[in-house]
């Protein structure tokens, strides 16, 4: 029995989460595997209902389950609450609380959906990426962070801190993961102005001498915010630190075409994973049935193969998802003019039918092979 924590969150969480335990159940009639589910508040309803976005409770119940699955955290509603009140800011103290310092965030593109990214066909083509983002330090961590009342106007200072220690495992991780691609590691950086940029080079070009098999080269982000967009297939593991990670992570939606086919995962060093689709609550369509579940459909391929190591159960959610996609099965965010579009639901019942005939066939084929 496995435990997963659901945070449905703002928005169109409830929605999209709702599609994920639908196929995690549909995963576990196929392969004969029990999920248990327990459920927490996060974000702007944490702070409507218990007046913090992380309640403690909901802390403690991560903590007590095998993995997590999050929705979306936020909206225009909590727009002018206190900064310590924001949806977002339960969402990066529970990363903390977690120590969750690996972001991973994979950009694959579909071929049914060459046509739907802003990019040209002949671009985005045999794109397949994978996004490192350190998660837990720099700018969005950093002490003092404050603004200050002074004679010449008001002063702001963010600070931007990451110890040696940080920047090495998150840079491992890099290159562990890149040893199960294309042995391929770009580190991205802004060495020309930060100092911070300048230690994170030199602790990369340390690492990777413990790692021969693995190639490094180095990328200012300016950059590497071009080449997304110029020449993604010329990257395998690109890793680097939180805001520009942040930042990066998102101009890679364009990769893809929208920002709802774009899953992520948060991993420690121990304890439970955190698995969430990077795209917004988007409360324009909250409730509407036109959220696009597959990032999160995809976040849960994610969840079963880092979390629960079930491999194959994963690979078949992908291959689901691609099947959909080539029958032609779009979401209002991934349609062309004149394509039919589904609903949430729709969508996921899809994925659902193509899972199970994808896994049916697989024991198919396995009988012959037997026999």
């Amino acid at each position: 029995m496995k435990k997963i924590a659901i945070l449905e969150g703002d928005g169109i969480g409830p929605e999209i989460t709702k599609e994920a335990v639908l196929l995690l159940e549909e995963v576990g009639k196929q392969y004969g595997h029990s999920f248990e589910y327990q459920y927490g508040k996060i974000g702007g309803v944490a702070v409507d209902e218990e007046g913090t976005p992380l309640p403690k409770e909901t802390v403690q119940l991560c903590k007590q389950n095998d993995a997590i699955l999050l929705g979306a955290v936020g909206g225009p509603k909590w727009d002018q609450e206190a900064p310590s009140r924001k949806p977002e800011k339960g969402l990066l103290d529970l990363r903390k609380s977690l120590q969750l310092f690996a972001n991973l965030r994979p950009v694959n593109v579909y071929s049914a959906l060459l046509d739907s990214s802003p990019l040209k066909p002949e671009v985005v083509r045999g794109a397949d990426l994978l996004i490192v983002r350190e998660l837990t330090g720099g700018l969005y961590f950093g002490e003092p962070r404050e603004r200050r009342s002074t004679e010449q106007g008001l002063e702001v200072v963010d600070t931007l801190f990451y110890t040696e220690a940080e920047m090495e495992r998150i840079l491992r991780k890099a290159f562990e993961l890149a040893r199960l691609r294309e042995k391929r590691v770009t580190s991205v950086d802004k060495a020309n102005v930060l100092e911070s940029s300048r230690l994170w080079r030199e602790t990369a070009e340390r690492i990777a001498k413990d790692y021969e098999d693995v190639s490094l080269e180095h990328m200012l982000v300016d950059n590497a915010a071009m080449q997304l967009i110029r020449d993604p297939d010329q990257f395998d593991v690109l890793v680097t630190e939180n805001m520009f990670g942040d930042i990066l992570s998102d101009e890679a939606s364009m990769i893809t075409g929208s920002l709802g086919m774009l899953p992520s995962a948060s991993l420690g060093a121990s304890g439970p994973g955190l698995y969430e689709p990077i795209h917004g609550s988007a409360p324009d369509i909250a409730g509407l049935s036109k959220a696009n579940p597959l990032a999160t459909l995809s976040s849960v391929a994610m969840l079963l193969k880092y979390s629960f190591h079930l491999t194959e159960e994963a690979n078949a959610i992908e291959e689901a998802i691609e099947a959909a996609l080539e029958e032609g099965y779009r979401t209002q965010d991934i349609a062309r003019n004149g394509e039919k579009v589904i609903s949430t639901e729709e969508m996921g019942k899809v994925v659902r039918v193509h899972y199970r005939e994808i896994t049916l066939n697989k024991r198919s084929k396995e009988k012959v092979k037997q026999s």
